[in-house]
């Protein structure tokens, strides 16, 4: 890795009742890729008594971005659940691969090495795959799903809030020709990266899984696709639909449940 990326500490406190969490931006550097990249640490207030933390990446959504994360609700209860919350720069449409149809993005090794290697280098973190999660929205929930699936040797757990699990009945969306190549002419390549596909290969309790969405949702068929096939394998998980559509009243009230999911987990390990 290039040298050390410079920290640009916000020193940003808020308050929660007595407590208060601690935000850090920083600029990790993506050898894969070739630049800088920003993401924004979220530590909680007991960091700086000296113990390590579990860890949970959170994944932004397509044309989001390192700080749609940034939120009270996971402010809230990184400090209530003693987590470290990475929330990262995905891109604008990268869905989290590595793309055979752009060499420059490489967001599958940029978030589930690169960025991991940095957090754990540079901050207390818990150094196993039982204390590290992955969480996102929209293409962010299809790409924590994928690469928890892909990398279940370093991520124990995943949760996808609106996923993308499956984006093969939208061909002429959100530029994921751009990724993958049209629809038409790569129709094996899409199918073989969408979550619905992977968890063919996953056997129970090889991951902690939860997702929902918003029955409002777009990406609401999908979803149910993908519970009644996680069913039909008998594989774990859990599944929630509530009234909502694809925007921040819901995810906001998503990230509750992921959080206390991902809390729950821990705690058991």
């Amino acid at each position: 890795m290039k040298n050390i990326p410079a920290l640009f500490c916000f020193g940003i406190l808020f308050g929660i009742s007595a407590r208060a969490a601690k935000v850090d931006t920083i600029a990790i550097y993506s050898n894969a890729m070739h630049k800088d990249l920003k993401c924004v640490v979220i530590l909680p207030d007991d960091y700086s008594a000296g113990k390590n933390f579990p860890v949970v990446y959170l994944l932004n959504g397509y044309s989001g971005g390192y700080k749609d994360w940034v939120r009270p609700n996971v402010k809230t209860t990184a400090d209530e659940y003693g987590i470290i919350a990475v929330c990262v720069d995905g891109g604008y449409e990268s869905w989290y691969f590595d793309s055979p149809a752009d060499t420059s993005s490489k967001y599958e090794t940029y978030i589930s090495k690169e960025i991991p290697a940095y957090i754990d280098a540079h901050y207390r973190t818990i150094k196993d795959r039982e204390h590290r999660a992955i969480a996102g929205l929209s293409m962010g929930g299809h790409g924590a799903m994928y690469l928890a699936i892909k990398h279940k040797d370093f991520f124990g757990a995943c949760a996808s809030m609106s996923g993308g699990v499956d984006f093969t009945p939208f061909p002429d969306n959100w530029a994921i020709a751009k990724v993958l190549g049209d629809y038409e002419h790569h129709k094996t390549l899409w199918e073989q990266n969408t979550v619905n596909y992977l968890v063919g290969f996953l056997k129970d309790k090889d991951l902690a899984i939860s997702f929902e969405c918003g029955t409002e949702d777009f990406f609401i068929n999908v979803n149910r696709a993908l519970h009644e096939k996680l069913l039909s394998l008998k594989i774990s998980h859990d599944y929630a639909e509530r009234p909502g559509a694809h925007n921040w009243t819901f995810w906001d009230n998503a990230i509750l449940h992921q959080m206390l999911f991902f809390h729950n987990y821990f705690s058991q390990k």
